[in-house]
């Protein structure tokens, strides 16, 4: 059973920088996306970025695009979120989600197999 641990979330003022982990276990995951999802209070769950284990390819909504940086390293497992020029409308629980990649819709959080339990970023002013 795949499980996902997130950790590195924060208190971070506006402007400042954040690294967000996700370590992942309990599968072979070279077939499979892994990818950020963030929900604030009274939101829906929002895409944020996505890598696809085997080859690196990353992709970014537009809202985090330039600021947002998504990274892995295979030997661990563990993917990575940095986060730059934070702004306080990035403030939610971020999660780190994987599928198999021929069976998701990237920006669809419903097409994931796996969640992590989230981890709590706030930025403040």
């Amino acid at each position: 059973q795949v499980q996902l641990v997130e950790s590195g979330g924060g208190l971070v003022q506006s402007g400042g920088s954040l690294r967000l982990a996700c370590a992942a276990s309990g599968g072979t995951f070279s077939s499979y996306t892994m990818a950020w999802f963030r929900q604030a209070p009274g939101k829906e769950r929002e895409f944020v970025g996505r890598i696809m284990w085997s080859g690196g390819s990353t992709y970014y909504a537009g809202s985090v695009s330039g600021r947002f940086t998504i990274s892995r390293d295979s030997a661990k497992n563990t993917m990575y979120l940095q986060m730059n020029s934070l702004k306080l409308e990035d403030t939610a629980v971020y999660y780190c989600a994987a599928g198999i990649r021929w069976q998701i819709s990237t920006t669809l959080p419903s097409t994931y197999n796996y969640w992590g339990q989230g981890t709590q970023v706030t930025v403040s002013s």
